[in-house]
């Protein structure tokens, strides 16, 4: 699973301003996919689907009490399953669709919220989601995957929250709480898993891609290490069960012989 936060920029995701731009852009794949008679998906929210792009401009871009001019209004926030992922979420693009909001309410925002260690529920999240079912320059199959709006301030209008600050769970100085980006990946793998009792191999999870990415040359030969232990156990394990199913086997045809 692979989640993301596209930097603030001077284009689409300029976020100084409105949310007008970045709502416009993720309503592009529409148009192309109702010229070729192809369900869309509107925007969601925690409780409803189908939402107008005008009701998300105007609850985002109303949601901004006591920030300043230059302050971010709202972050970007991406979340794309791999192929195999994506499998276990559905057959079909709708199947998908529906688990893919499923996740986004029941893991994702409340392990947002949570990470923030101020207390927060997903209740206190304003975000608006909307599913993309193509993604440029990629040769897979299965592209489905889903953008975020997520408001700077809470549902109250009080506390501002901000993914892309560097503090994590501080108890002193001006900024209380923070946020943990590491541990939101890791969380949100781990209820990917249990929602969809996906089996997940150790060269699939977060651990291993920030390790081999981001760790020192030891701690990725341990890991490697580790895989390979593992790896060598299942296939004794296959080794011993298909010996005992070849003894059984033969027992079973002596028995068949004998009678």
């Amino acid at each position: 699973m692979n989640i993301g936060f596209p930097p603030p920029s001077k284009g689409t995701y300029n976020n100084a301003g409105s949310s007008r731009r970045l709502a416009n852009y993720l309503e592009h794949e529409d148009m192309e996919r109702m010229e070729q008679g192809i369900y869309t998906e509107g925007f969601f929210n925690l409780t409803d689907n189908d939402i107008y792009k005008s009701q998300v401009i105007k609850d985002i871009d109303g949601n901004i009490g006591q920030l300043l001019k230059t302050d971010a209004k709202f972050y970007a926030i991406h979340v794309s399953p791999s192929e195999k992922e994506l499998g276990t979420m559905g057959k079909t693009e709708q199947e998908q669709a529906e688990a893919m909001k499923r996740y986004i309410r029941k893991v994702i925002i409340p392990e947002y919220a949570k990470n923030f260690n101020k207390g927060l529920s997903a209740e206190d999240i304003k975000f608006y989601g909307k599913i993309h079912f193509s993604r440029d320059r990629s040769n897979n199959e299965l592209n489905m995957h889903c953008h975020l709006i997520v408001s700077r301030k809470d549902q109250s209008n009080k506390k501002k929250l901000s993914p892309l600050i560097n503090h994590k769970n501080t108890k002193k100085g001006a900024i209380k709480g923070g946020f943990n980006r590491k541990n939101l990946f890791q969380q949100a793998e781990q209820g990917f898993d249990k929602l969809f009792n996906y089996d997940r191999q150790l060269t699939e999870n977060f651990e291993y891609y920030n390790t081999m990415k981001n760790g020192s040359i030891s701690e990725q030969i341990s890991l490697q290490e580790r895989i390979f232990i593992s790896e060598k156990e299942n296939t004794q394990i296959d080794i011993s069960a298909d010996k005992q199913n070849c003894i059984t086997e033969n027992r079973h045809e002596q028995d068949i012989a004998q009678n």
